[in-house]
C-alpha cells in the first residue's frame, strides 16, 4: 500500500501525467502514455524501461 502523499506528487515519468493507481494489481497506470508502472515491495519502479504497454 503506497502513502497518500506519495500518490498526491507521484507523475508518470513520460508525460508527466497522472497515474491511477490499482492497489490490488500493485499497479501505476498512466492512460495516456498506455503504460503500466509494476509496484514491488511497496516501491514504485518508475523507469519507462521496464513499464509494461498496455
Amino acid at each position: 500500500m503506497l502513502d497518500n502523499q506519495l500518490l498526491e506528487i507521484i507523475a508518470c515519468p513520460k508525460c508527466k501525467g497522472d497515474l491511477e493507481y490499482k492497489p490490488e494489481e500493485d499497479q501505476l497506470i498512466c492512460q495516456k502514455c498506455r503504460l503500466i508502472y509494476k509496484i514491488k515491495d511497496d516501491i514504485p519502479i518508475m523507469l519507462i524501461d521496464e513499464a509494461e504497454k498496455f
